[in-house]
């Protein structure tokens, strides 16, 4: 069967992500290394999730707000932990302005060096932590919870389009608390809530658990993250949150005065969701043709392709289209009016259809003299592209009857590509695996899925070794599922009576 792209994702996955990327308009790249322009349609996707979330976040009693781009370097070496976790990665600011060169071009100026270096954003807990020390007084004023949304730089080595990034959108929420149990509290809360967004909103299914001691956020006591499988067997970690103790708080001076009058450090978290998300969109539901794009988070839910010929029949065929786009956009779908755009460009119809195909809109109508004669529209469902012929799958539907029943079929894609997501993680997590190089064995593109094994919580040099023999096999640690079952034997890597679970795989 022929497909809109020129590379399957069995032939090669990682040249089929590329491709989805640029056939659905998405993203390019932007002339910087590891940074990208976001296209109106992949920005429109960002637009979706970003409104879902907020919405969810203030549901929860965070305040937004905004903190500078440029962080002051002393500001970092507070926090020594955190500093080893980014230092490789942080962009510095050390000049602020340029002059002519003595063989021409541009340079710094000798004379315009900062007294200090400014770190560009690479997370803002030591920034915002210098403000909650000034706003936090007493256990009034507990918990403070705020949220904003920005960009953030880290100078990665390695880069791919919305994966990792030198420069990448994302919120990151901070709050600061009375206790370790409120922390604590926030932090699931926040966790919980990804796990709502990803699923609920993106399609996505994921397993929510504790991140390994060697994945912890620098200078965190706990981590925890939500994992996603991709279509090609590899882990996603697509949010996480964070249980950062009084450590961040004792090196930003976040003290508050009790009940009784003691000073108190307080306890603090972090938590973020990045344009990552998109990424795995794309490879939790992207298929041979382009994009799928699940409802909610769809930019445009239906879109309306007119089949004009430059003739006289053309205004006939726009009215009807207009009419059409009235009565759906009239419409709810998941509490929210149904967007819907009439695609009324110069273009040949075919075009335009496979153009959205590309895209994933959920919902394709196209649109001609003969359906404006019948009454009738060609409905075509993007998660229901072909027929068992190979052919497209276009459903013939009245006008009305379309209209009745566009609301139920958008909320059948949601459903349908979670499900089929679903099946794929649930039939590919393997527990009686007695080998993990056997298992994994051959071409890293094989799909092998993850392996769950029993887990003993290892630190230190033991865990440092373990670490290190995964790393042979490409392999890493995600995290120990919240909801796995109790440990009931001995750790696959220790023979030391295990405590857990842990999932084991190959990841982005």
């Amino acid at each position: 069967m022929k497909h809109a792209l020129s590379v399957t994702r069995q032939q090669n996955f990682a040249a089929w992500y590329q491709e989805v990327i640029s056939e659905a308009d998405l993203a390019e790249e932007s002339g910087v290394r590891g940074c990208m322009v976001i296209r109106p349609w992949g920005y429109g996707i960002w637009e979706r999730i970003q409104k879902l979330l907020d919405a969810r976040i203030k549901e929860a009693g965070v305040d937004n707000c905004y903190f500078p781009l440029f962080i002051p370097l002393s500001f970092f070496e507070k926090e020594a932990d955190h500093v080893d976790g980014f230092a490789k990665e942080m962009a510095v600011v050390t000049h602020h302005r340029l002059v002519k060169g003595p063989k021409g071009g541009l340079v710094p100026d000798p004379e315009s060096k900062l007294e200090e270096p400014l770190i560009v954003r690479p997370t803002s807990e030591t920034v915002i932590g210098a403000a909650m020390s000034r706003w936090v007084q007493s256990w009034r004023d507990l918990p403070l919870m705020v949220n904003q949304w920005a960009n953030v730089v880290r100078w990665e080595m390695r880069t791919r389009m919305f994966l990792r990034t030198s420069e990448f959108l994302w919120q990151e929420g901070h709050t600061a608390h009375v206790d370790r149990d409120d922390a604590m509290r926030e932090t699931l809360r926040a966790l919980e809530m990804y796990r709502q967004m990803a699923e609920d909103d993106c399609a996505m299914p994921v397993i929510i658990g504790e991140k390994p001691e060697n994945e912890r956020f620098p200078g965190a006591v706990a981590t925890y993250s939500i994992e996603a499988m991709m279509q090609d067997g590899k882990a996603l970690q697509a949010g996480t949150s964070h249980y950062l103790g009084t450590g961040f708080a004792e090196a930003a001076g976040i003290k508050y005065q009790d009940k009784e009058g003691s000073q108190q450090f307080a306890h603090t978290t972090s938590w973020g969701m990045s344009t990552r998300m998109i990424g795995g969109v794309i490879m939790t539901h992207g298929d041979d043709d382009g994009m799928r794009c699940p409802p909610r988070i769809a930019p445009w839910q239906i879109v309306i392709v007119p089949m004009l010929r430059d003739d006289d029949g053309d205004a006939a065929v726009l009215d009807y289209c207009r009419d059409l786009w009235k009565e759906l956009g009239a419409l709810s779908a998941f509490g929210e009016p149904v967007r819907v755009l009439l695609d009324a460009k110069a273009a040949k119809a075919s075009n335009k259809r496979w153009a959205w195909v590309k895209k994933g809109a959920p919902i394709i109508v196209e649109v001609g003299p003969r359906d404006v004669a019948d009454g009738k529209a060609a409905v075509l469902r993007r998660d229901r592209l072909y027929k068992d012929d190979g052919k497209l799958n276009t459903s013939f539907t009245v006008r009305a009857e379309f209209v009745g029943q566009a609301t139920a079929m958008l909320e059948e894609i949601q459903v349908a590509l979670y499900a089929e997501a679903k099946a794929r993680l649930d039939a590919n997590i393997a527990r009686d695996v007695i080998d993990l190089e056997s298992h994994f064995k051959g071409d890293e593109a094989k799909f092998v899925g993850w392996v769950e094994v029993q887990w003993s919580r290892p630190s230190g040099a033991a865990l440092d070794k373990i670490v290190e023999q995964l790393k042979a096999l490409k392999l890493t640690m995600r995290n120990a599922p919240l909801d796995a079952a109790p440990a009931d034997g001995v750790c696959f890597f220790t023979g030391d009576a295990a405590v857990e679970r842990r999932l084991v795989g190959r990841t982005y």
